[in-house]
């Protein structure tokens, strides 16, 4: 079943000035209840605009997004109601932590929702759980957490409305790797925990590769792939000339078949690779 799907949709920035500029182009994608897509696309592609209308931030110019099949905009005052169903994570979110203490911001969205105390209270918990935040945290002012504590603590104000559709941009940006590392394995948990729809932008094909089912590829606004990451990731040369790359260990694995080494095409994780390479050391094959 498709929980999203878009028709013909399109953006145009600055319509009718001289500055209009169309960010999305008639795009037709559909993505699956329960999979976790990843979202790649050279800067200026469309992707931020595209997650924006797919959760009702923003308005299309023209064309339809359809949530469980029901246009989005078909009852505009109700609008509000489509942004607890399709959950957006900005880029860079802990700039929007604004309360007291880290269980207040969490709570902020549940509590619009018109949710009683006791199961606000539990949805807390529960999103500071899968975020990776520790208990003894909540009482804290969300402006004393580390750098990779506030990115997970905006990220449970989010996942704490349980929505249906969880989209993430950039998740990761500004963080070091093992704070990049510790955040991708807390978003992965989560959605094999909870089995709804992730959405992942990420400027890291690395970061992609290791999470998502299934890859977007944005080119000037519209959708040039749609497919399982081993399809996209094998289309090596067309995602250079749109700007992009495939994983870095996916490159040395493709230069060693080139070599005429015996390994196998489609890794893209450097646990997959170190698992085929070590398979292969114990027969021998790289011995001269």
């Amino acid at each position: 079943m498709n929980i999203i799907e878009t028709e013909d949709l399109s953006f145009v920035y600055g319509q009718g000035t001289p500055f209009e500029k169309k960010a999305n182009d008639r795009l037709n994608i559909q993505i699956k209840e329960g999979e976790f897509v990843g979202i790649i696309g050279h800067t200026g592609s469309g992707k931020s605009t595209l997650v924006q209308m797919l959760n009702g931030l923003i308005k299309p110019t023209s064309g339809v997004v359809r949530l469980c099949g029901k246009d989005i905009w078909e009852a505009p005052k109700e609008i509000r109601s489509i942004r607890f169903k399709v959950g957006l994570v900005f880029q860079y979110p802990e700039y929007q932590l604004f309360e007291e203490t880290v269980e207040k911001d969490i709570a902020y969205g549940p509590g619009n929702m018109g949710l009683d105390e006791e199961e606000i209270r539990r949805r807390v918990l529960s999103a500071a759980s899968f975020a990776g935040l520790r208990q003894e945290l909540l009482n804290k002012s969300p402006f004393d957490l580390s750098g990779g504590e506030k990115r997970r603590a905006a990220i449970a104000g989010v996942i704490a409305m349980d929505p249906d559709v969880l989209i993430l941009d950039e998740p990761t940006a500004g963080l070091d790797p093992a704070g990049r590392d510790v955040l991708l394995a807390q978003i992965s948990q989560y959605h094999k925990k909870r089995k709804n729809t992730v959405l992942l932008v990420s400027h890291s094909m690395e970061d992609i590769a290791r999470t998502a089912d299934r890859i977007l590829v944005m080119n000037k606004g519209r959708a040039a792939m749609l497919d399982d990451r081993k399809n996209v990731f094998s289309r090596g040369d067309e995602l250079e000339k749109m700007g992009l790359r495939v994983p870095q260990i996916t490159r040395i694995m493709s230069q060693l078949k080139k070599m005429g080494y015996n390994v196998p095409s489609g890794v893209l994780t450097v646990e997959q690779a170190a698992n085929e390479l070590h398979s292969l050391l114990g027969k021998g094959i790289f011995d001269e």
